[in-house]
Formats: structure tokens, C-alpha cells, sequence
């Protein structure tokens, strides 16, 4: 089992640093075609809109075939794509590569979750899934500093070698154990879409993809403005990302302790402070450092988060390869309305109005948390 967590933990390393890595790529892009904040934006969002239409699809794979089936599909499709954007030559056959490997992520995401989830005894399984969980944040760490790298060495060889990297992955997931597929059931989904708390934490990955996703557009443009290289604007997004992966197991350990209501009103609390915050910002070292803050505060959503929907999927009968699957498709939502809408808000209102729509989207989850004590529910159940 340990063999199948480490192999399950590299591939999400590998996929989550895929997705992070065009970060501190994106103000060359912007000036090599020309491309305005939407445009910028909407090349973010290609990732997303991929992630939307394969999250529930991998999910059903993972659920109905096996995760194993997923996980080797997910990734010769990333390997596709990852060859593509080295190849790419224009905005439209970046954001096709782009859109191909969300696609791939979220079908890969699905069945590796899944596939540690049926093959883990379920008294360590939350154990399990937050080693992978915290592999991921340090792939999506790590991307920023890959994106830097690849502009420095050279973008095609850069990704051509991620290519064979998801190809070598891939050999070794179809060598792994099989892990059983799971009954799907109509019934099941409908109780789990009755259930508001259900809903609340699908819209709980929703809402911090959204906010990381205006985050990555404009922070790197306005860093790049004030003169910073490519390299300084990956440093800052990998710094952000280390005290990410310092704090998740304090907040597991908190979540455990507490119930997951609680975290969730302190991120939620820290996240409007911070997008304010940034509205209002413009000398670079201060956004750099609330860079930081959205790290610490917007990313402190997704523990529990995903912790509430997998709880309440199980509650309703939903196999968990296929929660794993709607929850990515609500984050990959989040992923691609926050790039494409908050860069069309930047480049027509100014960079605040995105921060302040995302602060008022904040607020009002806030407020939204108070009606699930006036229920009576306790914070373990929220």
C-alpha cells in the first residue's frame, strides 16, 4: 500500500505542478502575442474549462471501470498534451494544450484519490488522502519554479520532458495493483444534490480555484509592470507555496480537533481581509507579500472543504470516485470563471474590482456559515 501511496502522491505532484507552472510564463506570453488581461486570462482559463468537462467523466471512469483505468488514461492524455504545448506556436495551440491537460487532470485526480481511498484501510484513509493532498500543494509549489526554469532553458525541451515523465508514470500505474470499481447510483446522486451541505462544499472548492485563478493573472502582470524578472515572480508564488504546505497539517490537525466549520469561518475571514487588501495594493513587495496571505487564508479552504463533500457523498451512497470527480469539476468551475472573468473585470474596471467582487464572494459564504449553526448542526456535521 505504501508502494501505491508514493506512486498516487508522484503523480499528483507531477499534474498539480503542470498546472501552476505558466504562472510566472504568462506576462511573456502576453507580450510575445500580444494579449491583453482578457486574453491573458482566458489562456489561464483553458485549464479550467478542460477541468469542467473532465472531472465528471473521470470520475465515472474511476467509478465504474476502475481508478487504476483512470489514473493510466488521465495521464498518456497529459503526456499528449504536455507534447502539444511544446510545440505550440500561437495563443489558440497554447490554449488547446492547455485545455487538454486540465481535461486530463481532473480525469486523473479522480481515479488516484479514488484508488488511495478503496485500497486503504478506512481508519488511516483521511491519513492516506492528506499525504497525497499535501504532495499536491508542493507539486503546485514547485510549478512556478518550473515555469521559471522552462523560460530560462527553453519552454519546448521544458515540457517535451514532462511529457515523458506522465509516460513513465503511466507504464508504472498500469504495473500497480487493481483496486475494485464502484456502483453507481442514480439515487444516491440525487440525495447527495438535496443536501445543502453537500452543495456548500462543493461550492467551498469552488470559490478558492475562483480566487487563485484572478490571483495568477494579475498579481504576475503587475510584478512584471514594476520590473520583475520571471524568475522573482516564480519565487514569490513558491514561497507563498511553502507556508501553504507548513500549515495543512496543522489545519488537518485543527479540522480533527474542531469540526471543519470553524477553519472554514477563520480562511474565509482571513481570505476577505487579504483580497481587500490586495484591491487597494500597488507598490510590488506588498502584493508579493499578500501573495503570501491568499496562500495562507484562501488556501486554507480546500482541507476542509474536501474533507465536508467526502463526508456527505458517503452519507448519501455516492462512490467516492465519483465525489472525487464533482468535486473537481466544482473547483475547475472556480478555475475557470476566476482567470476569465476577473481579467475581463481588470482590463475594462481596474485590477481592484475582480479583488472586491472575490471579497464580496467571501462575505457572503461567511454570512452563509451562520445558518448552518442556527440549524442546530454541530461543526463536525457542517
Amino acid at each position: 500500500m505504501r508502494r501505491l501511496l508514493f506512486l498516487v502522491s508522484s503523480i499528483i505532484f507531477v499534474d498539480a505542478m503542470l498546472f501552476t507552472a505558466l504562472t510566472p510564463l504568462i506576462p511573456g506570453y502576453a507580450e510575445e502575442f500580444d494579449l491583453s488581461k482578457a486574453g491573458a486570462g482566458l489562456l489561464v482559463a483553458a485549464f479550467g474549462a478542460g477541468a469542467l468537462l473532465g472531472g465528471i467523466p473521470g470520475g465515472i471512469v474511476a467509478a465504474r471501470f476502475s481508478p487504476k483505468h483512470a489514473v493510466v488514461g488521465g495521464l498518456l492524455l497529459l503526456a499528449a498534451a504536455s507534447f502539444a504545448f511544446a510545440l505550440a506556436d500561437g495563443p489558440v495551440a497554447l490554449g488547446l494544450a492547455r485545455f487538454v491537460q486540465g481535461f486530463s487532470s481532473t480525469v486523473t485526480w479522480a481515479g488516484a484519490l479514488a484508488w488511495v481511498s478503496s485500497t486503504w484501510p478506512r481508519e488511516r484513509r483521511g491519513e492516506a488522502l492528506g499525504y497525497a493532498f499535501g504532495t499536491a500543494v508542493a507539486g503546485a509549489i514547485i510549478g512556478p519554479m518550473f515555469g521559471g526554469a522552462a523560460d530560462a532553458v527553453g519552454v519546448r525541451v521544458s515540457f517535451v520532458a514532462l511529457g515523458v515523465v506522465a509516460v513513465v508514470l503511466g507504464g508504472l500505474a498500469l504495473l500497480g495493483r487493481a483496486a475494485p470499481g464502484e456502483r453507481l447510483s442514480a439515487d444516491g446522486l440525487a440525495r447527495a444534490f438535496r443536501d445543502k451541505r453537500f452543495l456548500g462544499g462543493l461550492w467551498l472548492n469552488a470559490l478558492p480555484a475562483l480566487l487563485f485563478g484572478v490571483l495568477v493573472v494579475l498579481a504576475p502582470l503587475a510584478l512584471d509592470d514594476a520590473g520583475w524578472s520571471t524568475l522573482l515572480i516564480a519565487t514569490v508564488f513558491f514561497a507563498s507555496g511553502i507556508v501553504e504546505v507548513v500549515l495543512n497539517p496543522y489545519l488537518g490537525r485543527a479540522t480533527d480537533r474542531h469540526g471543519r466549520l470553524l477553519p472554514i469561518r477563520i480562511a474565509l475571514a482571513g481570505s476577505v481581509a487579504v483580497t481587500v487588501a490586495l484591491a487597494v495594493s500597488s507598490e510590488p513587495v506588498l502584493i508579493a507579500v499578500l501573495v503570501g496571505g491568499a496562500a495562507i487564508t484562501v488556501g486554507a479552504l480546500y482541507t476542509p472543504a474536501m474533507s465536508l463533500t467526502s463526508h456527505r457523498a458517503e452519507v448519501a451512497g455516492v462512490p467516492q470516485g465519483l465525489a472525487f470527480g464533482i468535486m473537481n469539476s466544482s473547483w475547475a468551475l472556480g478555475a475557470l470563471i476566476g482567470p476569465s472573468l476577473g481579467g475581463g473585470l481588470a482590463e475594462s474596471r481596474g485590477d481592484s474590482v475582480p479583488y472586491l467582487v472575490g471579497a464580496g464572494l467571501c462575505l457572503l459564504t461567511l454570512a452563509a456559515t451562520w445558518r448552518v449553526a442556527a440549524h442546530g448542526m454541530r461543526p463536525r456535521e457542517a
